[in-house]
């Protein structure tokens, strides 16, 4: 063999191993490391744009944490973010006792995430006595960092008196310098602290992103709409919020998150919906300012953003529905990032058996991770 011929063997050697190394990466389970070879990316963009989405589900990673005088059946609504090589989740909670609150949990590696110790922050109990509700309910999180201010701040629907003492729905936020202290959270404050006429106070899943000018405020309806409001990078999170206007009109339900696709000039929104049996699947739109309009991408029953149709799972099948949940974030700031040729889902499951005989309170959730199959 001459040396040219040698050089051929070993650089399709080469190559057999880079290939097999890529396919390996590509089977790891919940990893939450890049899985896809740099020669694949193109490949996963353009799987990406034409909205062809295929997952591989996880086993479940996360289940209610034991308490001993309110015991929890559900775990939802999560948001994640990383920070200084740490997992932050924040989710809602459903207990027998007390309306649904929200609990924080924080752990290196996703094999330790059930495992972790659980922190509910009681942030009701931090209201002002003149604007405290009979009804402590808060819920629905959502997590980032907001630069401009050097904090942290966590978006949520809550009740709270307002004019004439009369209880309503509304977006709030809290704040904190120290994501890892679950204590140091600030109490309720509405994002619109007047509360006005024209601000949202029946809306469901309020999700806040921004860009270079302006924070926006998305919400849906339980009619099929999505709202979008608006108000400059500067007056965030304080009253100056514009008059919500319909963004969407088709069938969805509600938690509709709204991401900015890395390297383009366009933003995913994803939004739950209800298929048959009530069995909870993703829609897909993109759009390329946060203003609109939408357009779809996967937002059928046959071809979802995730759903029954293009899911697999790589256990033993836990759950029918892949309900609220939040991408990966290739970051972790106002802007909400994230990276079409890496895409990872948390999200809430059950199955038809779960839920079988229960009101939708009673529903037994739990997280899992929904990662490409490709």
């Amino acid at each position: 063999m001459g040396k040219t011929d040698s050089y051929k063997v070993a650089l399709l050697l080469a190559l057999v191993l880079i290939i097999a190394g890529c396919a390996g990466a590509v089977a790891k389970k919940h990893t939450l490391t890049p899985a896809v070879c740099t020669f694949d990316r193109q490949q996963a963009i353009d799987t990406f744009m034409a909205g062809n989405f295929k997952w591989l589900v996880s086993e479940p990673l996360v289940a209610v944490g034991p308490h001993e005088t309110d015991p929890r059946h559900a775990i939802k609504d999560p948001t994640v973010v990383r920070n200084n090589g740490r997992w932050h989740i924040f989710t809602t909670i459903r207990s027998k006792v007390h309306r649904p609150q929200i609990e924080h949990i924080a752990f290196d590696n996703w094999k330790d995430a059930n495992a972790t110790q659980r922190n509910q922050l009681n942030l009701t109990e931090k209201i002002p006595a003149d604007r405290a509700p009979k009804d402590k309910y808060l819920c629905a999180p959502q997590v980032f960092y907001f630069e401009p201010h050097e904090k942290w701040y966590l978006i949520y629907q809550f009740k709270v008196k307002v004019f004439e003492g009369k209880e309503k729905l509304v977006p709030g936020y809290s704040t904190t310098d120290n994501i890892d202290d679950p204590t140091s959270w600030s109490a309720p404050m509405p994002l619109c602290p007047k509360f006005p006429e024209h601000m949202p106070t029946l809306g469901l899943d309020y999700w806040v992103i921004c860009d270079d000018e302006k924070a926006h405020l998305y919400f849906t309806s339980l009619n099929g709409l999505l709202w979008h409001s608006s108000t400059k990078l500067e007056d965030f999170p304080s009253c100056g919020w514009t008059r919500p206007q319909i963004a969407l009109r088709t069938d969805i339900f509600e938690a509709s998150h709204i991401y900015k696709v890395q390297g383009m000039n366009k933003y995913l929104a994803i939004i739950e919906a209800n298929a048959p049996k009530r069995i909870r699947y993703q829609k897909a739109y993109l759009a390329d300012t946060l203003d609109g309009p939408w357009e779809p991408l996967a937002d059928t029953v046959d071809k979802p953003f995730a759903g029954l149709a293009n899911i697999q799972h790589i256990t033993k099948s836990w759950t029918d529905s892949i309900s609220h949940g939040e991408i990966i974030r290739a970051g972790r700031n106002q802007k909400l990032e994230v990276n079409p040729a890496e895409l990872r889902y948390l999200f809430q499951g059950m199955s038809l058996g779960d839920r079988k005989g229960k009101g939708y309170g009673a529903i037994t959730w739990r997280l899992g991770i929904i990662e490409p199959a490709q």
